[in-house]
Protein backbone atom coordinates (compact mmCIF):
# COMPACT_ATOMS: atom_id res chain seq x y z
CA UNK A 1 0.00 0.00 0.00
CA UNK A 2 1.45 3.69 -0.98
CA UNK A 3 2.41 5.31 2.75
CA UNK A 4 0.27 8.53 3.32
CA UNK A 5 2.46 11.65 4.24
CA UNK A 6 1.38 14.88 6.70
CA UNK A 7 -0.81 16.62 5.22
CA UNK A 8 1.64 19.44 4.69
CA UNK A 9 3.88 17.14 2.19
CA UNK A 10 3.31 18.80 -1.16
CA UNK A 11 1.03 16.52 -3.54
CA UNK A 12 2.75 14.40 -5.93
CA UNK A 13 2.42 15.56 -9.86
CA UNK A 14 1.18 12.90 -12.11
CA UNK A 15 1.09 14.29 -15.82
CA UNK A 16 -1.80 11.91 -18.15
CA UNK A 17 -1.51 11.94 -21.65
CA UNK A 18 -4.24 10.32 -23.95
CA UNK A 19 -5.14 10.76 -27.74
CA UNK A 20 -8.32 9.84 -28.40
CA UNK A 21 -8.96 7.32 -30.64
CA UNK A 22 -12.31 5.86 -31.58
CA UNK A 23 -14.18 8.62 -29.63
CA UNK A 24 -14.38 7.50 -25.95
CA UNK A 25 -12.51 4.19 -25.08
CA UNK A 26 -9.41 6.19 -24.09
CA UNK A 27 -10.22 9.21 -23.37
CA UNK A 28 -12.64 7.50 -21.12
CA UNK A 29 -10.15 5.30 -19.06
CA UNK A 30 -7.64 8.19 -19.13
CA UNK A 31 -10.57 9.96 -17.76
CA UNK A 32 -11.42 7.45 -14.69
CA UNK A 33 -8.20 7.14 -13.41
CA UNK A 34 -7.22 10.75 -13.44
CA UNK A 35 -10.10 11.42 -11.46
CA UNK A 36 -9.34 8.68 -9.40
CA UNK A 37 -5.78 9.45 -8.42
CA UNK A 38 -6.68 13.03 -7.70
CA UNK A 39 -9.32 12.60 -5.79
CA UNK A 40 -8.88 10.01 -3.76
CA UNK A 41 -5.21 9.37 -2.94
CA UNK A 42 -4.39 13.63 -3.74
CA UNK A 43 -2.29 13.20 -6.40
CA UNK A 44 -2.02 16.48 -8.40
CA UNK A 45 -3.27 15.92 -12.29
CA UNK A 46 -3.11 17.28 -15.31
CA UNK A 47 -4.66 15.20 -18.01
CA UNK A 48 -3.11 15.87 -21.14
CA UNK A 49 -6.23 15.40 -24.33
CA UNK A 50 -6.01 15.99 -27.97
CA UNK A 51 -9.87 16.19 -28.72
CA UNK A 52 -11.79 18.31 -26.01
CA UNK A 53 -14.67 18.35 -27.92
CA UNK A 54 -14.68 14.53 -27.15
CA UNK A 55 -13.92 15.00 -23.60
CA UNK A 56 -16.80 17.33 -23.07
CA UNK A 57 -19.08 14.36 -23.97
CA UNK A 58 -17.77 12.67 -21.24
CA UNK A 59 -17.63 15.47 -18.58
CA UNK A 60 -20.40 17.50 -19.99
CA UNK A 61 -19.76 20.83 -17.37
CA UNK A 62 -16.11 21.45 -19.72
CA UNK A 63 -16.04 23.83 -22.42
CA UNK A 64 -14.07 22.33 -25.58
CA UNK A 65 -12.94 26.07 -26.48
CA UNK A 66 -11.21 26.06 -23.25
CA UNK A 67 -7.33 24.94 -23.36
CA UNK A 68 -7.06 25.18 -19.66
CA UNK A 69 -9.93 24.23 -16.89
CA UNK A 70 -9.97 22.36 -13.92
CA UNK A 71 -12.66 19.42 -13.32
CA UNK A 72 -13.35 17.35 -10.70
CA UNK A 73 -9.90 17.77 -9.48
CA UNK A 74 -8.37 17.38 -12.15
CA UNK A 75 -6.52 20.62 -14.49
CA UNK A 76 -7.47 19.22 -18.21
CA UNK A 77 -4.90 20.91 -20.67
CA UNK A 78 -5.26 20.93 -24.71
CA UNK A 79 -2.61 18.42 -25.94
CA UNK A 80 -2.35 20.83 -29.52
CA UNK A 81 0.20 20.79 -32.18
CA UNK A 82 2.37 23.05 -30.99
CA UNK A 83 3.18 22.03 -27.25
CA UNK A 84 3.47 24.40 -24.27
CA UNK A 85 6.23 24.91 -22.33
CA UNK A 86 6.12 23.38 -18.92
CA UNK A 87 7.92 21.64 -16.38
CA UNK A 88 7.20 17.81 -16.60
CA UNK A 89 5.53 16.25 -13.51
CA UNK A 90 6.94 13.29 -11.73
CA UNK A 91 4.67 10.71 -12.75
CA UNK A 92 4.06 10.74 -16.61
CA UNK A 93 1.60 8.46 -18.04
CA UNK A 94 1.30 7.84 -21.52
CA UNK A 95 -2.42 6.07 -21.56
CA UNK A 96 -2.41 3.47 -24.74
CA UNK A 97 1.10 4.02 -25.98
CA UNK A 98 0.53 7.50 -27.10
CA UNK A 99 4.00 8.93 -28.40
CA UNK A 100 4.62 12.17 -25.78
CA UNK A 101 5.33 15.67 -27.27
CA UNK A 102 9.11 16.17 -28.31
CA UNK A 103 9.58 19.06 -25.94
CA UNK A 104 7.69 17.60 -22.91
CA UNK A 105 9.94 14.43 -23.64
CA UNK A 106 13.30 16.31 -23.98
CA UNK A 107 12.44 17.79 -20.54
CA UNK A 108 12.41 14.54 -18.73
CA UNK A 109 15.34 13.81 -16.72
CA UNK A 110 16.29 10.56 -14.77
CA UNK A 111 14.06 10.83 -11.37
CA UNK A 112 11.02 11.19 -13.97
CA UNK A 113 9.10 8.20 -13.34
CA UNK A 114 7.90 7.33 -16.65
CA UNK A 115 5.02 4.37 -17.86
CA UNK A 116 2.86 3.79 -20.35
CA UNK A 117 -0.49 2.04 -19.32
CA UNK A 118 -1.35 -0.36 -21.94
CA UNK A 119 -4.63 -1.74 -23.53
CA UNK A 120 -6.20 -4.59 -21.18
CA UNK A 121 -5.91 -7.95 -22.27
CA UNK A 122 -6.63 -11.72 -20.83
CA UNK A 123 -3.69 -13.15 -22.68
CA UNK A 124 -1.04 -14.55 -20.54
CA UNK A 125 1.67 -13.27 -22.21
CA UNK A 126 0.37 -9.94 -19.88
CA UNK A 127 1.87 -10.82 -17.15
CA UNK A 128 5.44 -11.60 -18.19
CA UNK A 129 5.36 -7.63 -19.61
CA UNK A 130 3.20 -6.48 -16.97
CA UNK A 131 6.15 -3.76 -15.24
CA UNK A 132 9.16 -4.39 -17.76
CA UNK A 133 11.63 -1.79 -18.20
CA UNK A 134 12.25 0.04 -21.52
CA UNK A 135 15.70 1.97 -21.37
CA UNK A 136 16.01 4.93 -23.25
CA UNK A 137 18.68 6.65 -21.32
CA UNK A 138 18.74 8.68 -19.42
CA UNK A 139 15.00 7.61 -19.36
CA UNK A 140 13.08 4.28 -18.33
CA UNK A 141 9.21 3.47 -19.54
CA UNK A 142 7.76 1.25 -17.57
CA UNK A 143 5.01 -1.15 -19.37
CA UNK A 144 1.79 -1.52 -17.11
CA UNK A 145 -0.62 -3.91 -17.92
CA UNK A 146 -4.47 -3.82 -16.68
CA UNK A 147 -5.38 -7.05 -16.50
CA UNK A 148 -7.81 -10.18 -14.38
CA UNK A 149 -5.21 -11.43 -12.44
CA UNK A 150 -2.78 -10.62 -9.91
CA UNK A 151 -0.14 -10.59 -11.62
CA UNK A 152 -1.12 -7.69 -13.77
CA UNK A 153 -2.21 -4.70 -12.90
CA UNK A 154 -6.25 -5.30 -11.96
CA UNK A 155 -8.88 -2.86 -13.29
CA UNK A 156 -9.74 0.51 -12.61
CA UNK A 157 -11.82 0.91 -9.55
CA UNK A 158 -13.13 3.55 -7.60
CA UNK A 159 -13.38 2.81 -3.93
CA UNK A 160 -17.34 3.39 -3.53
CA UNK A 161 -18.61 1.88 -6.56
CA UNK A 162 -19.83 -1.42 -5.59
CA UNK A 163 -21.18 0.16 -2.00
CA UNK A 164 -22.92 2.17 -4.71
CA UNK A 165 -23.96 -0.11 -7.38
CA UNK A 166 -25.29 -2.34 -4.18
CA UNK A 167 -27.10 0.49 -2.55
CA UNK A 168 -28.75 1.09 -6.33
CA UNK A 169 -29.83 -2.63 -6.59
CA UNK A 170 -31.57 -2.46 -2.81
CA UNK A 171 -33.62 0.85 -3.11
CA UNK A 172 -36.71 1.46 -5.31
CA UNK A 173 -36.54 5.18 -4.99
CA UNK A 174 -33.11 5.16 -6.83
CA UNK A 175 -34.14 2.78 -9.33
CA UNK A 176 -37.65 5.22 -9.85
CA UNK A 177 -35.39 8.08 -9.58
CA UNK A 178 -33.04 6.45 -12.96
CA UNK A 179 -35.93 5.87 -15.02
CA UNK A 180 -37.44 8.95 -14.47
CA UNK A 181 -34.45 10.58 -15.89
CA UNK A 182 -34.63 8.44 -18.83
CA UNK A 183 -38.15 9.63 -19.04
CA UNK A 184 -39.67 6.47 -18.62
CA UNK A 185 -42.31 4.66 -16.21
CA UNK A 186 -40.09 1.90 -14.24
CA UNK A 187 -40.58 -0.99 -16.37
CA UNK A 188 -42.78 -4.05 -15.04
CA UNK A 189 -40.55 -6.47 -12.85
CA UNK A 190 -41.28 -9.07 -15.83
CA UNK A 191 -40.29 -6.48 -18.49
CA UNK A 192 -35.95 -7.98 -19.82
CA UNK A 193 -34.15 -4.68 -19.76
CA UNK A 194 -31.32 -4.59 -22.23
CA UNK A 195 -28.64 -1.58 -22.83
CA UNK A 196 -27.11 -1.71 -26.04
CA UNK A 197 -23.84 0.67 -26.25
CA UNK A 198 -22.34 -0.78 -29.60
CA UNK A 199 -20.25 -0.13 -32.94
CA UNK A 200 -22.15 -0.38 -35.86
CA UNK A 201 -23.29 -3.90 -36.48
CA UNK A 202 -24.67 -6.33 -39.09
CA UNK A 203 -26.32 -8.75 -36.33
CA UNK A 204 -28.17 -6.07 -35.24
CA UNK A 205 -31.74 -6.52 -37.25
CA UNK A 206 -31.11 -10.59 -36.50
CA UNK A 207 -30.90 -10.07 -32.35
CA UNK A 208 -34.03 -7.18 -32.66
CA UNK A 209 -36.40 -9.81 -34.82
CA UNK A 210 -35.43 -12.60 -32.23
CA UNK A 211 -36.33 -10.23 -29.12
CA UNK A 212 -39.91 -8.70 -31.08
CA UNK A 213 -40.90 -12.53 -31.50
CA UNK A 214 -40.09 -13.60 -28.52
CA UNK A 215 -42.48 -14.86 -25.78
CA UNK A 216 -40.68 -12.08 -23.01
CA UNK A 217 -40.86 -7.92 -23.47
CA UNK A 218 -37.96 -6.71 -24.43
CA UNK A 219 -37.14 -3.30 -23.34
CA UNK A 220 -34.03 -2.11 -25.27
CA UNK A 221 -31.83 1.30 -23.97
CA UNK A 222 -30.09 2.59 -26.81
CA UNK A 223 -27.48 5.83 -25.71
CA UNK A 224 -26.79 7.99 -28.63
CA UNK A 225 -23.80 6.59 -30.42
CA UNK A 226 -22.45 4.31 -33.85
CA UNK A 227 -24.94 1.87 -33.44
CA UNK A 228 -28.52 4.52 -33.63
CA UNK A 229 -28.40 5.04 -37.53
CA UNK A 230 -29.41 0.96 -37.97
CA UNK A 231 -31.49 0.66 -35.02
CA UNK A 232 -33.20 3.82 -36.87
CA UNK A 233 -33.42 1.66 -40.17
CA UNK A 234 -34.71 -1.01 -38.20
CA UNK A 235 -37.86 0.43 -37.66
CA UNK A 236 -37.81 2.31 -40.69
CA UNK A 237 -36.99 5.34 -39.37
CA UNK A 238 -33.97 6.81 -40.77
CA UNK A 239 -33.39 10.80 -40.01
CA UNK A 240 -35.97 10.63 -37.63
CA UNK A 241 -35.53 12.27 -33.98
CA UNK A 242 -38.01 9.73 -32.48
CA UNK A 243 -37.13 8.06 -29.10
CA UNK A 244 -39.35 5.32 -28.62
CA UNK A 245 -39.80 2.36 -31.23
CA UNK A 246 -41.67 -0.90 -30.89
CA UNK A 247 -42.25 -4.00 -32.73
CA UNK A 248 -43.66 -7.34 -31.32
CA UNK A 249 -42.45 -7.72 -27.86
CA UNK A 250 -39.66 -5.46 -28.22
CA UNK A 251 -39.28 -1.47 -27.16
CA UNK A 252 -36.73 0.39 -27.95
CA UNK A 253 -35.26 3.98 -26.07
CA UNK A 254 -33.28 5.89 -27.51
CA UNK A 255 -31.26 7.68 -24.70
CA UNK A 256 -28.80 10.82 -24.72
CA UNK A 257 -25.57 10.04 -24.51
CA UNK A 258 -24.68 10.02 -20.91
CA UNK A 259 -21.97 10.90 -18.61
CA UNK A 260 -19.33 8.39 -16.46
CA UNK A 261 -21.40 8.34 -13.71
CA UNK A 262 -24.83 7.66 -15.58
CA UNK A 263 -23.75 4.93 -17.53
CA UNK A 264 -23.23 3.03 -14.16
CA UNK A 265 -26.61 3.14 -13.42
CA UNK A 266 -27.63 2.04 -16.70
CA UNK A 267 -25.82 -0.95 -16.53
CA UNK A 268 -27.32 -1.68 -12.85
CA UNK A 269 -30.84 -0.94 -13.84
CA UNK A 270 -30.43 -3.42 -16.89
CA UNK A 271 -30.69 -7.41 -16.83
CA UNK A 272 -28.54 -7.23 -19.94
CA UNK A 273 -25.43 -5.22 -20.79
CA UNK A 274 -23.95 -4.86 -24.63
CA UNK A 275 -20.92 -3.14 -24.17
CA UNK A 276 -17.93 -2.10 -26.90
CA UNK A 277 -14.39 -1.70 -26.73
CA UNK A 278 -12.20 -1.32 -23.17
CA UNK A 279 -14.08 1.21 -20.30
CA UNK A 280 -17.90 -0.22 -20.79
CA UNK A 281 -16.74 -3.41 -20.73
CA UNK A 282 -14.88 -3.27 -17.59
CA UNK A 283 -18.40 -1.14 -15.92
CA UNK A 284 -19.93 -3.93 -17.36
CA UNK A 285 -18.32 -6.31 -15.47
CA UNK A 286 -18.14 -4.23 -11.95
CA UNK A 287 -21.91 -3.74 -12.57
CA UNK A 288 -22.53 -7.42 -11.85
CA UNK A 289 -24.87 -8.42 -14.87
CA UNK A 290 -24.22 -10.59 -17.41
CA UNK A 291 -22.77 -8.94 -20.36
CA UNK A 292 -22.12 -9.16 -23.92
CA UNK A 293 -18.63 -7.60 -25.17
CA UNK A 294 -18.20 -6.17 -28.63
CA UNK A 295 -14.50 -6.10 -28.55
CA UNK A 296 -12.62 -3.49 -30.61
CA UNK A 297 -11.71 -4.54 -34.14
CA UNK A 298 -7.70 -5.08 -35.31
CA UNK A 299 -7.14 -5.29 -38.82
CA UNK A 300 -4.59 -8.19 -38.44
CA UNK A 301 -7.52 -10.17 -36.22
CA UNK A 302 -5.73 -10.54 -33.10
CA UNK A 303 -8.89 -9.32 -31.37
CA UNK A 304 -10.36 -12.38 -31.44
CA UNK A 305 -7.50 -14.32 -29.65
CA UNK A 306 -7.85 -11.10 -26.87
CA UNK A 307 -11.61 -12.33 -27.09
CA UNK A 308 -11.09 -16.10 -26.22
CA UNK A 309 -8.15 -15.68 -23.95
CA UNK A 310 -11.09 -13.65 -21.76
CA UNK A 311 -13.57 -15.96 -22.05
CA UNK A 312 -11.62 -18.60 -21.02
CA UNK A 313 -11.20 -17.39 -18.01
CA UNK A 314 -14.67 -16.13 -17.46
CA UNK A 315 -16.73 -19.42 -18.23
CA UNK A 316 -14.29 -22.02 -16.99
CA UNK A 317 -16.80 -22.49 -14.06
CA UNK A 318 -19.74 -22.23 -16.20
CA UNK A 319 -22.18 -25.95 -16.55
CA UNK A 320 -21.44 -27.18 -19.91
CA UNK A 321 -24.55 -26.00 -21.43
CA UNK A 322 -23.59 -22.26 -19.94
CA UNK A 323 -20.25 -22.77 -21.64
CA UNK A 324 -21.44 -22.80 -25.37
CA UNK A 325 -24.56 -20.81 -24.86
CA UNK A 326 -21.91 -17.29 -23.82
CA UNK A 327 -19.62 -17.95 -26.38
CA UNK A 328 -21.41 -18.59 -29.60
CA UNK A 329 -23.41 -15.37 -29.00
CA UNK A 330 -20.42 -13.12 -27.87
CA UNK A 331 -18.96 -14.65 -31.05
CA UNK A 332 -21.97 -14.42 -32.99
CA UNK A 333 -22.04 -10.57 -32.05
CA UNK A 334 -18.36 -10.21 -33.06
CA UNK A 335 -18.56 -11.89 -36.17
CA UNK A 336 -21.92 -9.80 -37.06
CA UNK A 337 -23.34 -13.39 -37.78
CA UNK A 338 -26.95 -14.68 -36.79
CA UNK A 339 -26.60 -13.32 -32.82
CA UNK A 340 -30.53 -13.59 -33.54
CA UNK A 341 -29.93 -17.73 -33.50
CA UNK A 342 -27.73 -17.77 -30.60
CA UNK A 343 -29.72 -15.54 -28.28
CA UNK A 344 -32.42 -18.44 -26.37
CA UNK A 345 -29.83 -20.38 -25.85
CA UNK A 346 -27.86 -17.56 -23.51
CA UNK A 347 -31.45 -16.32 -22.31
CA UNK A 348 -31.77 -19.56 -21.35
CA UNK A 349 -29.09 -19.22 -19.06
CA UNK A 350 -29.09 -16.07 -17.61
CA UNK A 351 -29.56 -17.35 -14.34
CA UNK A 352 -26.57 -18.85 -14.16
CA UNK A 353 -25.11 -15.82 -15.74
CA UNK A 354 -25.96 -13.58 -13.05
CA UNK A 355 -24.36 -15.43 -10.58
CA UNK A 356 -21.14 -15.86 -12.59
CA UNK A 357 -21.37 -12.27 -12.96
CA UNK A 358 -21.67 -11.67 -9.49
CA UNK A 359 -18.61 -13.87 -8.39
CA UNK A 360 -16.06 -12.08 -10.67
CA UNK A 361 -16.74 -8.88 -9.76
CA UNK A 362 -16.14 -10.10 -6.13
CA UNK A 363 -13.19 -11.39 -7.13
CA UNK A 364 -11.45 -8.93 -9.38
CA UNK A 365 -12.47 -6.38 -6.62
CA UNK A 366 -9.22 -7.94 -4.81
CA UNK A 367 -7.19 -6.26 -7.59
CA UNK A 368 -7.10 -2.49 -8.23
CA UNK A 369 -5.20 -1.23 -11.11
CA UNK A 370 -4.85 2.82 -8.73
CA UNK A 371 -3.44 1.14 -5.60
CA UNK A 372 -1.54 -1.29 -8.01
CA UNK A 373 -0.27 1.76 -10.32
CA UNK A 374 0.72 3.06 -6.84
CA UNK A 375 2.47 0.90 -4.73
CA UNK A 376 4.63 -0.01 -8.19
CA UNK A 377 5.91 3.97 -8.44
CA UNK A 378 6.94 3.15 -4.95
CA UNK A 379 8.49 0.22 -6.03
CA UNK A 380 10.73 1.88 -8.43
CA UNK A 381 12.55 4.09 -5.68
CA UNK A 382 12.25 7.47 -6.86
CA UNK A 383 9.07 8.22 -4.95
CA UNK A 384 9.38 6.62 -1.60
CA UNK A 385 5.79 7.61 -0.60
CA UNK A 386 2.62 9.16 -1.65
CA UNK A 387 0.54 11.59 -0.18
CA UNK A 388 -3.35 9.92 -0.02
CA UNK A 389 -6.04 11.39 1.22
CA UNK A 390 -8.98 9.60 3.41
Amino acid sequence: MPVPLSSDTPAVSCDIFCNVIDNYGDIGVSWRLARQLANEFGLAVRLWVDDLASFVRLCPEAVAALQSQHKRGVEVRLWGASFADVQPAQVVIDAFGCALPEAYLAAMNAESIWINLEYLSAEDWVEGCHKLPSPRPPLTRYFFFPGFTPQTGGLLLERDLLARRDAFLSDPLQQQAFWESAGMEMPPADTLKISMFAYENAALAGLFDAWAKGARAVLCLVPEGRILPQVLHYFGHEGDDGRSFTRGMLTVRVLPFVAQESYDELLWACDVNFVRGEDSCVRAQWAGKPFIWQIYPQHDAVHWQKLQAFLNRYDAPLSPAARHALPDLWRAWNDEGDAGQAWNAFADVLGELNVRARTWACALAENTLALNLLDFIQEIGKIRALKIEG
